[in-house]
């Protein structure tokens, strides 16, 4: 990475979507962060941010930076998307803010704490279920992926049916944001096979009554959003309600399993849950990356960046920028983590990180009740995406209380 003089921009030729810098994004992270406010990328010939105060006003600018090109390198200006765009992810006002206002309004906090009884039964079952088979385990599928899946899609309302494709779809959407490397072209051969199964699942006559499903489907009935905007909503719920907190768990587990003193903490404090998760996920943030188009020339840190220009916004690397945190590749339960962009910010903020929030408080909250101490137990495997920070294998060993 080379800094050619004080006026002019700076330029990486690293590929941050390699198979290196996706296993271990950190070091290119830091070195972005150095560079400047603004580094030019030459393999994509788009602009990349990597400070927390560049990335979070990006977030907040949507009228400069907008979503409605794509949220990944493709430019939606210029190219054909390979599935209708999310109406919540990349869309712009005035576009994005019936269906935003709809999902907001279901995934309210009010809303969702009529899950919580169910939620905690269903995490109780789960941990018992495996302490019962013994104390080594994968973390990754027996507890991070085990749990959303059992509850999510119950309180989305679709069928059993075709819940297995929930997980690869999700990898294929996310590593679509990315380019046309070896991990979309893996996941290239199942894109309509995938793409048919959840399309089916968000039909009005699968999903059940009185789940988020149906509700968004009763907006419509409403009027507030039409008919052609509500199976595509449900879509944006399945896309991105399962991998991010998955990844989001696994995240905690393996922080709690590398910080035995912040378990004890949140053994005597079982309030601090959510605390945690919120640290996780700005220590690791799940998802990586999103892109944003230039609607106008602008000039962001000394920088000038011309109008329709791609801006590779890196979220991890903001939320481990040593201008915003301190002391911040440390997981710490008395950090206030708010202000992390883990969850974007803004009018594109996660509409469902009160859901995630509260999936991952339950299953921790059990788990704290029951698990004195977590060790990693064997190799840890990574799971490659272009736009997820992901786990694919966890193993730990625990004590019981």
């Amino acid at each position: 990475m080379t800094t050619p003089s004080i006026l002019s921009t700076p330029v990486s030729d690293v590929d941050p979507f390699s198979p290196g810098v996706l296993e271990d994004p950190l070091p290119f992270q830091a070195e972005l962060r150095d560079a400047g406010a603004v580094v030019h990328l030459s393999t994509y010939d788009a602009y990349a941010m990597g400070r927390y105060e560049q990335v979070k006003a990006a977030l907040s600018d949507w009228q400069t930076f907008q979503s409605a090109a794509g949220v990944g390198l493709s430019n939606f200006r210029y190219e054909k998307p390979w599935r209708p765009p999310s109406l919540l992810l990349e869309a712009d006002p005035p576009h994005h803010d019936a269906p935003r206002a709809v999902l907001s309004k279901i995934l309210g906090p009010r809303e969702i704490r009529r899950l919580g009884e169910a939620w905690a039964a269903d995490a109780q079952s789960l941990v018992e279920d495996l302490l019962s088979k013994g104390t080594e385990f994968d973390a990754v599928v027996d507890l991070a992926a085990a749990f959303p899946l059992r509850v999510f899609p119950d309180a989305v309302g679709i069928p059993q049916a075709g819940r297995e494709n929930l997980l690869p779809y999700g990898d294929h959407v996310f590593n679509a944001f990315g380019p046309h490397n070896e991990l979309v072209a893996k996941g290239a051969p199942r894109v309509p096979e995938l793409s048919a199964s959840i399309a089916a699942q968000c039909a009005r006559g699968v999903l059940a009554p009185g789940g988020f499903g149906a509700q968004i489907w009763a907006a419509a009935d409403r009027g507030d959003i039409t008919e052609a905007q509500a199976p595509l909503i449900v879509r944006s719920l399945l896309t991105a309600g399962v991998d991010t907190t998955v990844n989001g768990l696994a995240a905690v587990l393996y922080a709690f399993a590398t910080n035995p003193d912040q378990w004890a903490r949140l053994r005597e404090n079982p309030a601090l849950a959510r605390t945690a998760f919120d640290e996780a996920v700005r220590l690791e943030s799940p998802v990586q990356t999103f892109f944003r188009t230039t609607t106008r020339d602008i000039e962001v840190g000394g920088t000038f960046i011309p109008e329709g220009k791609k801006i590779l916004m890196f979220l991890g690397s903001a939320n481990r920028d040593p201008r915003r945190w301190e002391n911040p590749d440390a997981f710490d339960l008395s950090r206030d983590p708010s202000g992390h962009v883990g969850f974007g910010f803004g009018i594109h903020q996660c509409v469902g990180q009160h859901i995630a929030r509260m999936e991952a408080a339950t299953l921790l909250e059990v788990l704290a009740r029951r698990v004195t101490s977590f060790n990693i137990s064997g190799p840890t495997r990574r799971h490659h995406n272009n736009t997820l920070r992901a786990w694919e294998s966890l193993p730990v060993s625990i004590r019981t209380a």
